[in-house]
């Protein structure tokens, strides 16, 4: 069975972008425009088994709706990715300290993407 992973981002062409790569390989893609429809699209999907999120967004940025996820008990060990134009290792420490798994930054490479997905997910 293929794994679902949550696509959230802002940005219409990223999210096609994402999404365009990650069925490509097989995943099953739920996308979200921001952290508050990602939010909601999780709590009601309990298929989802990473999440990929990009940091500034309108509504709900990445940081809180990794704090948010991380909350609920069915999100606790996910992984959850930060995809973002953001690369300071200070927003890298707060993207860990919210919860992220991993981070990488934007314009990002499609092939190293799915590595890096296929290493989270076992």
């Amino acid at each position: 069975m293929a794994k679902t992973i949550l696509a959230v981002d802002d940005s219409a062409s990223i999210r096609a972008m994402v999404s365009f790569t990650l069925k490509g390989a097989g995943y099953v893609v739920v996308e979200a425009v921001d952290g508050q429809d990602a939010l909601d699209k999780a709590k009601s999907n309990n298929d989802v088994h990473l999440i990929l999120t990009d940091l500034n967004m309108p509504r709900m940025d990445g940081l809180t709706l990794i704090k948010s996820l991380r909350s609920l008990p069915r999100y606790r060990t996910a992984p959850i990715l930060m995809l973002t134009t953001e690369s300071s290792d200070v927003m890298k420490a707060q993207g860990r300290a919210a919860g992220a798994t991993g981070w990488m930054v934007k314009p990002f490479d499609p092939k190293r993407l799915l590595e890096v997905i296929k290493k989270v997910l076992g």
